[in-house]
């Protein structure tokens, strides 16, 4: 298991699984889940502020978050 805590409430991890078809989930898959979707919204996240503050603001946009998706 990942190092890293996590920090979101597991209850949606266990529906995008469920709705991506799993019939069960266990509490140790549903934790591993959220910790490598919040890992990669960190990175996501660092990468939108990065776009922000190069474009001279201090507000993320939704436009920040779709020029991080096309990297």
């Amino acid at each position: 298991m990942s190092e890293k805590k996590q920090r979101l409430p597991l209850a949606p991890f266990e529906r995008i699984l469920k709705d991506a078809g799993a019939k069960r989930v266990s509490k140790s898959a549903m934790k591993e889940f959220a910790i490598v979707i919040e890992g990669m919204s960190d990175g996501i996240a660092q990468d939108a502020v990065k776009f922000a503050k190069h474009a001279g603001r201090k507000t993320v946009t939704g436009e920040d978050i779709r020029l991080v998706k096309r990297q």
